[in-house]
């Protein structure tokens, strides 16, 4: 995981643990699956748009958004990032 995926990680488990108030991962959290499977549906939709009518910039700010709520899903669901790493490396063996 690079430096900055770390932090955002780091971030999102921390969020969940303390549950600062006005935190948009606790409000995601609090809401449950259902609410960041379908950001995540949402997010995944906008970055194909992008993808083919919107500049680059656009792409970029939209897969940052999907990124980060496919960790926050990931952190709901318990898993991590080396959950993920693993399943990837499973399928290139």
């Amino acid at each position: 995981m690079t430096d900055t995926l770390q932090q955002l990680w780091t971030t999102i488990e921390s969020r969940k643990e303390n549950r600062p108030s006005g935190s948009y991962t606790v409000e995601l959290l609090d809401a449950g699956i259902p609410r960041i499977a379908q950001k995540v549906g949402e997010e995944a939709v906008e970055t194909a748009v992008a993808a083919l009518s919107e500049g680059n910039e656009r792409l970029l700010s939209e897969m940052a958004d999907l990124v980060y709520h496919c960790l926050v899903l990931l952190s709901a669901k318990n898993l991590n990032w080396a959950d993920l790493e693993a399943e990837l490396a499973r399928r290139f063996k």
